[in-house]
């Protein structure tokens, strides 16, 4: 394995116990190779994906206010994929300090996205165990910064109605209307059932707690009926 002074330079973090970042970087197909229960990365990348979501999904909290639980999900989700996570741990060059099995390493394992991917959630663990919550939260928020300006505008990650009305105002003058069809449930737990109209014909309902949630969900299920392949 290189030298691991200049990748903790590129983290940002230097490690008290250099052995968390080795095993962080290492692949399970050592163990695997070895045919014994080697230690490697798997568990810290179960602790680092926590550790991931947790800072995130304060980020998230705080930076968006008026934003419910859909958007903000969707948007972290738009954070965390596989292929982001394969883009960071790529950006720091984590690949050419992986530890791997001689086969894995031949078929190109230290630019395979998963591993990649793994890597850096794994790092996230490591830093975490090795210099508490306020390691870690530093680190992701240095290396999401970018991440969450590209966020700016994060109605556009979960905004079904604007996408119905765009959608349907490309095929025609008139906007999307909404009804509500029904109200159910005690006072203190309403269900909204509402309906989206084009051109005096309903598309598709939605339930949902309160008349926006229901709309949303009407337009997001007569988004998947309009952009369903024809068949035959």
């Amino acid at each position: 394995m290189d030298d691991l002074g200049e990748l903790q330079l590129r983290l940002g973090h230097s490690f008290a116990d250099l052995a968390l970042l080795q095993l962080a970087l290492t692949h399970p197909s050592v163990a695997h190779e070895q045919g014994s229960p080697a230690q490697h990365n798997q568990r810290l990348e179960f602790l680092g994906d926590a550790v991931l979501q947790l800072v995130l999904t304060r980020d998230l909290y705080v930076r968006f206010p008026t934003f419910g639980e859909g958007p903000l999900t969707k948007a972290r989700a738009k954070l965390v994929n596989r292929r982001a996570l394969a883009e960071k741990g790529r950006s720091l060059r984590l690949g050419q300090h992986l530890l791997l099995s001689r086969g894995e390493d031949s078929h190109g394992g230290r630019e395979r996205p998963s591993a990649l991917a793994d890597a850096f959630e794994a790092v996230v663990g490591a830093i975490f165990l090795d210099g508490g919550y306020a390691a870690a939260e530093k680190f992701v928020a240095q290396h999401f910064h970018d991440a969450f300006t590209g966020l700016d505008h994060i109605p556009v990650v979960d905004n079904p109605k604007g996408e119905l009305q765009e959608l349907l105002q490309s095929r025609s003058t008139e906007a999307p209307r909404y009804h509500v069809a029904d109200i159910s449930g005690p006072d203190h737990d309403r269900i909204f059932e509402c309906t989206v109209h084009h051109e005096g014909r309903e598309l598709a309902r939605g339930r949902g707690k309160n008349k926006k949630e229901a709309e949303g969900e009407a337009a997001r299920a007569a988004l998947e009926i309009l952009r369903r392949p024809i068949s035959g």
